[in-house]
């Protein structure tokens, strides 16, 4: 029981603090810890978590955390049957530990972590009080004189009568669920205000683009759409809650192999000269026939410009991303005077400030890498160096260094798994190949042969493109494959590999079964 006792009061300490954090746009301990974890990961431990978990694999972590605080207030409770004020002592330590750890990130002030630390402490040490005197209640025993009396079922245990076990777990099982319950609103709340960017007016663009024309897209219905939503794009990072920053006091420091250290505010940035472009960015554990991949019309700076003003070295081969937190990420020198010309600083997303999701106030969009080694996010540094002096980020951990997006397509119509009508079946989806272009798709009908497939006319060679086919299925069970070919005129190959270490290959391939 007092394992128990320990672990419910862990919980309601948890729930109070994200609900604190999520109401004064704080920080929590769970945030923290989870940050810790994410910083200390062996290589191969995104890898298993995806793995595990999918897209969910932040939350899974989160879970894990909570469940583990748990388990750390179950061994205190422990403590406490026999020393209350070592278990007072122990939940004290916790608390200033999960301060300090909240203080690393660079967004979280003293006041901001102690309006969640605090009340967590209070109301932990609270529950753990309130059951240790339920604990002395079920262990108290009625004298002869005291017979036990009998109560109806779901009466209510007078006060200071016996309570049994089960009544005690039960009790126990409430204030887990009502921290669990905490947990979640405050977390809910904290990413309303989150998803609220605060009000930036964005210059027009020297170099527009005109509306999406209507050959680009199909018009298939439930087929992706070429230019992805803002609310739907795919969210990668290591960052556990979203991050706000301030355009008054974001900087972008430029330097390393430079000949003079620039730094630009944000208003200098956006009086550089702004263009549009067409861009499909993917993240690298994208499986084969995954969605961690999507189209956008970004709008930003030059990077090339940008590193210009600086006056880029001979002796650099590496542009390195910095993130306000640390995060890096680094490619070759080499790839901007070639594929990556059109690399920006973007700050716009599809006609809008790019949403804090998405790494406003400014992040880079780097046609034809993967996002691991080019698309930094919450952007405030970059440092030309070399390849062999510096890793970044995923690089330590099993990753790539050198990481161009492979060439992909991908079947979204019909669904995996789906019953068809037999006869002439319509088969539909996107292909990839930034920078290169797509310059065909096929799809195979079981070992049949390949069925060229219409394109929708492409928005630029950065972008994806829509396609589809008509194939005659006969009842029964059939495999779908597809595949691409690139402007270079290389076609994708079919040997399945992993993401790991540079991206995953082969054919995206679905079952259908037609009557």
């Amino acid at each position: 029981m007092w394992f128990a006792a320990g672990a419910g009061a862990v919980a309601v300490a948890l729930g109070v603090g994200e609900l604190a954090a999520g109401l004064l746009d704080g920080s929590s301990i769970i945030v923290a810890v989870g940050a810790l974890v994410i910083s200390l990961q062996p290589p191969g431990g995104k890898d298993l978590m995806v793995e595990l978990f999918g897209t969910n694999d932040k939350l899974a972590l989160e879970i894990m955390i909570a469940v583990g605080g748990m388990l750390v207030g179950g061994l205190l409770g422990v403590v406490a049957q026999r020393e209350r004020r070592a278990a007072t002592a122990g939940f004290l330590v916790i608390a200033v530990a999960g301060y300090v750890l909240m203080l690393q990130d660079p967004l979280t002030t003293p006041f901001s972590a102690a309006i969640s630390v605090v009340p967590a402490a209070i109301a932990g040490l609270w529950t753990l009080d309130l059951l240790s005197g339920l604990i002395a209640r079920t262990e108290s025993k009625p004298t002869a004189a005291e017979p036990v009396a009998t109560e109806p079922a779901g009466h209510l245990t007078p006060a200071g009568a016996p309570l049994a076990r089960r009544s005690f777990l039960a009790i126990v099982a409430v204030f887990v669920a009502a921290g669990s319950f905490l947990a979640v609103l405050g977390r809910f709340l904290g990413s309303r205000v989150a998803s609220v960017g605060p009000p930036v007016s964005i210059p027009s663009a020297g170099e527009t683009l005109p509306p999406v024309p209507a050959e680009a897209d199909l018009g298939v219905a439930g087929l992706s759409p070429i230019v992805v939503p803002n609310e739907d794009f795919y969210r990668i990072d290591t960052r556990l809650t979203i991050p706000q920053l301030d355009t008054a006091t974001w900087r972008l420091r430029v330097h390393g192999m430079v000949d003079n250290e620039v730094t630009l505010a944000y208003d200098e940035l956006l009086a550089m000269p702004l263009y549009e472009r067409y861009v499909t960015i993917a993240c690298v554990s994208n499986e084969v026939g995954g969605h961690l991949v999507g189209n956008a019309k970004w709008k930003g700076v030059s990077l090339v410009s940008v590193l210009d003003s600086a006056g880029v070295q001979a002796g650099a081969t590496q542009v390195v991303g910095r993130s306000f937190d640390g995060w890096t990420c680094g490619f070759p020198t080499q790839h901007l005077s070639g594929a990556g010309s059109e690399a920006m600083v973007a700050v716009e997303m599809n006609g809008e400030p790019l949403p804090a999701s998405h790494g406003f106030p400014a992040r880079l969009i780097v046609p034809g890498l993967y996002g691991y080694v080019s698309a930094t996010k919450w952007l405030t540094e970059i440092e030309m160096t070399t390849l062999e002096s510096f890793d970044a980020y995923w690089v330590p951990l099993g990753w790539a260094k050198q990481a161009p997006i492979l060439t992909q397509s991908r079947i979204d119509l019909p669904r995996n798994g789906s019953s068809v009508a037999a006869g002439s079946l319509t088969v539909a989806g996107v292909a990839w190949a930034p920078t290169r272009g797509v310059s065909g798709v096929e799809v195979q009908l079981d070992d049949g042969a390949w069925s060229q497939a219409e394109l929708s006319v492409p928005l630029s060679d950065y972008a994806w493109v829509q396609w589809r086919v008509a194939l005659d299925v006969p009842p029964g069970a059939h495999m779908l494959s597809v595949r691409a070919t690139d402007g270079t005129g290389e076609t994708q190959t079919a040997e399945r590999t992993r993401p790991a270490p540079d991206g995953a290959r082969g054919y995206h391939q679905i079952q259908v079964n037609a009557a």
